[in-house]
């Protein structure tokens, strides 16, 4: 699955032409039957449109890395959504585990603002699932989990009160304070996932397991939820009733207080939402918060002052085909936070507004 630092390597990559390709798929057969055909046809149509703008030769490198990606793709694999990104001397492909509109994007820089939205939109999240015999953790956007296994999970206790019988005259205290121990291990083996990326987390097990856990973890503050039981060998698919009402709320709550944010921006008359002044504003890195409208795209080009110019239609490479994908990027290279939003929730500013920091 996509990874934030995926998204960070992507948006920080210029290549002319840069090509993205765009598609739902599906996970079971007979439906994934027709994922090589809907493939097959957007390469054309890319194919076609590179041709229009760039000779044989200087496609040569670009369409060879193309057709090895296709090439690549593992159909029984796929999620719910595909993306393929390329370049002269580039080629990604990532399976989706959220729904993509269908799309071709031709650009000086790759089209990540679905991928965007599908992050924001699905929900990224971690899920603990604590036991002395196997803690695990599991990585969750939207109704997709996906174990963590590798040589840090699963993390199992060893020792004393464990693999062993404690000794003769250790008391509950003991044992209590060995399940301490090893759970502030397993926060400490969960160090390297965070990477300064405040995800919600959601932690099951027994009641005294998550208390335990709850008094030495360093990432309290980011618990979202808790469920209660027994998951040494319960399945994603097992796991999901309970997990994803925790996950909507968290959702719900992060929208509402983007719009709470863009009202208390409005009164401290910190808010753009002419596309000219977020588009300078976002470059200029006084970009808090963007909030935008999922089916807002508009076509433009820069002018020679670095400004914004919105253009009838797409096409040519001095043509963005989506402004509000750059923004995106912009406003996210710059450290700032996107918060994609159903469309008609921001009619009063035009689909698109920014809170500014100065």
């Amino acid at each position: 699955m996509i990874t934030r630092q995926d998204l960070k390597e992507l948006q920080g990559l210029t290549k002319v032409p840069a090509l993205s390709l765009l598609l739902p798929t599906h996970r079971t057969s007979p439906d994934n039957k027709q994922d090589p055909i809907r493939v097959k046809n957007l390469v054309k149509e890319a194919t076609d449109r590179l041709s229009e703008e760039f000779s044989t030769r200087e496609l040569e490198p670009l369409l060879k890395n193309l057709d090895e990606l296709v090439e690549d793709i593992d159909y029984d694999y796929a999620l719910d959504g595909l993306a393929l990104f390329v370049a002269h001397d580039f080629a990604k492909k990532f399976y989706l585990p959220f729904t993509v509109p269908k799309r071709v994007i031709i650009d000086q820089s790759f089209a990540t603002r679905d991928l965007v939205y599908g992050l924001h939109r699905a929900q990224r999240y971690w899920v603990f699932l604590l036991s002395q015999n196997a803690s695990r953790l599991l990585a969750g956007t939207g109704e997709t989990l996906e174990e963590v296994n590798n040589k840090d999970f699963p993390l199992q206790m060893d020792g004393p009160g464990a693999t062993t019988a404690p000794p003769d005259l250790a008391d509950s205290a003991y044992v209590d304070d060995r399940h301490r121990r090893f759970f502030q291990s397993v926060d400490r083996a969960f160090t390297a996932y965070a990477d300064n990326d405040s995800l919600p987390i959601i932690v099951g097990g027994v009641i005294r397991q998550i208390s335990f856990f709850q008094e030495v973890s360093q990432y309290t503050s980011q618990i979202a939820g808790t469920i209660t039981g027994n998951f040494d060998s319960a399945t994603e698919a097992e796991l999901m009733p309970q997990v994803w009402p925790i996950v909507q709320e968290v959702r719900a709550k992060q929208r509402t207080d983007a719009l709470a944010a863009l009202d208390t921006a409005m009164g401290e008359k910190k808010v753009a939402s002419a596309l000219e002044e977020i588009w300078q504003a976002a470059h200029e890195g006084r970009g808090q918060l963007l909030l935008v409208e999922n089916g807002y795209r508009i076509p433009a080009v820069v002018d020679d002052k670095g400004g914004l110019q919105v253009v009838d239609e797409k096409g040519g490479t001095d043509v963005m085909d989506d402004a509000i994908d750059e923004i995106i990027e912009a406003v996210l290279a710059k450290g700032g936070e996107v918060m994609l939003m159903d469309d008609g929730v921001l009619a009063d500013y035009d689909r698109i507004a920014l809170t500014l920091r100065y």
